[in-house]
């Protein structure tokens, strides 16, 4: 833990920060941006032509559509400034997952994949998210060029729109890099690996390739064909959920693929810094992050407790339970998505550490989303010092992480990160059952919504999709997905009226 981002978020150019929007470069950079989006789209066009599909020009009208956009926001943004303030940072992290969701939904409503605006909305949000819930009822049907896109906005949103486009795009100042990726990085710390922001992102994305290209050869080899090897690994290595089957990885019945996803979706929850260590050498860094071993160590011990529970009371077999919680209980701490079997049918028990899962989630510098692991270490060890504080009230207590003391002020926005977090859930909760939702489906929709898990409760469990979603719903869902993966705060400073003005 080399930096508390905290500190970076907070301590930059007063004069610069406490100035109006600088709107031309906002426009200028989100253009830039989505001419990232239209070489996605182009390259779904280059699958529909090799599965000699018909639903090509949906995908090359999109990228005609969407090219024209990023075209008229560059002009809109001509003679901007390089330079970029924090408050353009924030500006440029939130409308760009929105405007990419926007252009992304063209080939799903071109292509009448799926029935209405809100549903194309709501699934492309849920890729770019990479949240994995699906209103499809007809995975096995679409054409492999939709499936190919579903699977790539996970992939592309899985260490972030922003952080991929400085990796490969050399358009901002450094400067304006950091202001990007402080924007959309909004976490308890980011691991500073290189001083060069863009040097990092690509040192990162490469370990990103690494993994992508080692899982799908490992899936390749137990007997998926490459396509499918390909679109779930995007869906994988960026924690996100999208399968090609309806079934899910259920569908291949094979307990090598499955371990194999399994243990690839346990890697993509680690900071990925923590892999970069490993590149220099510094293997046994890895262990010896606190977050790490509470990660791993709350991965095992729910396994463990529903793999006992799975035997006793619905008379599994060892390994099969063990594989079966493993699989359940990483894909919702990593907030993955997929589905090997029904934990709705398992006892109710288990229903409530599945769901402490989905809160949980990964670790920061992870594509997981949730709360996070460290969060939740540091305020056990606040509550911890607390104790200790009420039997010697004298005495001077630090909460420290890798041997490191953390600031007052991070434990205090940590703090009020997990009350906003929670606040945020019981809003939802409350405004999905106002519009006709279950009571605990309404929990398992706001919960895995805001964690970017995927998978709910009850008739949104992993033997339905969320089509079922009223169409309000869905739009809700898709704020909600937005939320949890920019951690509220670059979200939510877009409705404080102090953020417009200048002071």
């Amino acid at each position: 833990m080399e930096g508390y981002i905290s500190d970076s978020l907070y301590t930059n150019n007063r004069k610069r920060n406490n100035s109006l929007i600088n709107r031309r470069i906002i426009l200028r950079v989100l253009g830039v941006l989505l001419l990232v989006e239209v070489c996605m789209l182009l390259t779904c066009v280059g699958v529909a032509w090799f599965y000699n599909e018909s639903d090509g020009w949906a995908f090359l009208l999109s990228a005609g559509i969407t090219a024209l956009a990023a075209g008229l926001l560059i002009l809109a943004g001509r003679k901007a400034e390089r330079r970029m303030g924090k408050r353009d940072g924030y500006c440029v992290a939130a409308l760009t997952w929105v405007l990419f969701s926007l252009f992304g939904m063209l080939p799903f409503v071109l292509s009448q994949s799926v029935p209405t605006l809100g549903s194309a909305f709501f699934e492309t949000m849920s890729g770019f998210t990479t949240t994995g819930a699906t209103i499809m009822d007809d995975i096995d049907t679409q054409s492999h060029a939709i499936l190919f896109w579903r699977s790539l906005t996970h992939w592309i949103g899985g260490l972030g729109i922003v952080f991929f486009a400085i990796a490969i795009l050399p358009a901002f100042s450094d400067g304006g890099n950091l202001q990007l990726f402080s924007a959309e990085a909004v976490g308890v710390t980011h691991d500073k690996i290189h001083p060069k922001v863009s040097t990092m992102a690509r040192w990162l994305w490469s370990i990103y390739l690494i993994l992508t290209v080692s899982q799908t050869i490992l899936l390749r080899l137990g007997g998926m064909g490459w396509f499918d090897s390909v679109c779930h690994t995007f869906a994988t290595v960026a924690t996100g959920g999208f399968s090609t089957k309806q079934a899910s990885v259920a569908y291949w019945n094979s307990p090598y693929i499955e371990y194999v996803i399994a243990i690839f979706m346990v890697l993509a929850g680690i900071n990925f810094s923590l892999y970069f260590s490993c590149l220099k050498g510094k293997f046994g860094k890895i262990w010896r992050d606190e977050e790490t071993r509470w990660f791993l160590g709350s991965i095992l011990a729910v396994t463990l407790v529903i793999a006992v529970s799975l035997v006793l009371q619905r008379g599994y077999g060892l390994e099969e339970a063990f594989r079966k919680a493993f699989f359940q209980v990483v894909t919702l701490h990593t907030s993955t998505g997929f589905a090997t079997d029904d934990y709705m049918l398992w006892p109710p028990f288990t229903w409530l550490l599945l769901s402490y899962a989905m809160l949980a989630g990964g670790c920061t510098g992870s594509t997981s989303g949730g709360i996070k692991n460290l969060r939740l270490l540091i305020m056990t060890k606040g509550i911890r010092n607390h104790f200790r504080k009420l039997l010697h009230p004298n005495a001077v207590m630090q909460i420290r992480v890798n041997r490191q003391a953390v600031p007052s002020n991070v434990v205090l926005t940590v703090a009020i990160f997990i009350c906003l977090y929670l606040l945020c859930i019981l809003v939802g909760w409350t405004v999905f059952m106002l519009m006709g939702v279950g009571f605990m489906e309404a929990f398992g929709v706001t919960v895995s919504s805001m964690g970017n898990a995927g998978l709910g409760l009850g008739l949104f469990g992993p033997a339905y999709s969320w089509s079922a979603l009223p169409e309000a719903g869905k739009w809700l869902s898709s704020f909600l997905m937005l939320l949890g993966r920019l951690e509220m705060f670059a979200v939510m400073l877009m409705f404080y009226s102090a953020f417009w003005k200048s002071r």
